[in-house]
């Protein structure tokens, strides 16, 4: 087994993330290290993110670490990494994604709609503020910056109403009581990536890749590559102000199509009737099934 060494940055909710991946190995019978790197975005605390101007924020220092050996491997929220990877990188793993959700928390109100007009929400997230302020345009959105526990202790001394944050971090926490409202995607939609963890090694290290392939998700690897692809396309990093949201929906029987005809000569009736079914919709389901790698059906 390998002795492998965990690059994270050193918040709580970091440290968290970066156990449960050390956990994991473990379990694989490797012997793990994890080494804290504070990033520019730990040093800076008292300007809002997108006013920073730095790309990777929280991933440069851990990269560096990776780039000169001193980890193998680096565990990153997703969300936090730029979609453009240097060439000497790659995310070799996306883990099983938590609930990708933001959520609303108050000591006073159950939802965004019972917030009264002027009240205080606390976010730093240009993403959060620019659809907050679509929804309700009277509230006051004022920055909210520190890490999970830092924000929950503000809203609770009165600084603000409310706060948003993201559902994977409270419930990686255990801190589930603090939600009140779990947002819809059609009200907030969430930064891309968001809920999921990536795990980045140096370009080309097959032992490394080999070691902790059983960590990566399939549903969530197809559902974030095109989540980025998408801020990728509009050139948002991951402080701008644009949500992405992809699922991997499979054909489940809910949906059924029925075509009766009558006619004389059996191929033409059954071409009609294939056409039909078709139109109906019977090409998007189709699309689905062979589109995973399922074999197309030989012709008797």
């Amino acid at each position: 087994m390998a002795r492998l060494r965990i690059g994270s940055r050193g918040s709580q909710l970091a440290l968290w993330q970066a156990n449960h991946i050390s956990m994991l190995l473990r379990g694989q019978g490797h012997e793990v290290q994890i080494e804290v790197i504070k990033t520019t975005g730990d040093k800076i605390t008292d300007v809002a993110l997108a006013q920073v101007g730095t790309k990777g924020m929280f991933t440069k220092e851990i990269e560096e670490a990776l780039a000169e050996g001193r980890v193998d491997l680096a565990v990153h929220s997703l969300k936090d990494l730029p979609t453009e990877v240097l060439p000497e990188f790659e995310i070799a793993i996306i883990t099983e994604r938590e609930d990708p959700y933001d959520v609303f928390c108050s000591s006073q109100y159950k939802s965004i709609a019972e917030l009264p007009r002027r009240a205080r929400v606390g976010t730093s997230s240009l993403r959060r503020q620019a659809q907050l302020k679509a929804l309700r345009p009277d509230l006051e959105i004022e920055p909210l910056r520190g890490n999970v526990d830092t924000r929950l202790r503000k809203l609770a001394s009165g600084d603000y109403d409310a706060i948003i944050l993201a559902a994977a971090g409270l419930n990686r926490l255990g801190k589930k009581e603090f939600i009140r409202q779990v947002i819809p995607v059609e009200t907030m939609c969430p930064a891309a990536g968001q809920g999921a963890l990536a795990i980045e090694i140096r370009a080309g290290d097959a032992a490394i890749a080999k070691h902790i392939r059983f960590l990566d998700n399939e549903t969530a690897r197809i559902s974030i590559t095109c989540e980025r692809a998408l801020l990728k396309k509009l050139g948002g990093g991951c402080q701008g102000p644009i949500g992405a949201f992809a699922e991997v929906r499979h054909p489940d029987g809910t949906t059924v199509l029925r075509e009766s005809r009558d006619g004389s000569d059996p191929v033409q009736l059954g071409e009609l009737v294939g056409d039909a079914l078709l139109q109906q919709g019977g090409q998007a389901i189709l699309d689905q099934i062979y589109g995973r790698g399922v074999e197309v059906p030989q012709q008797p």
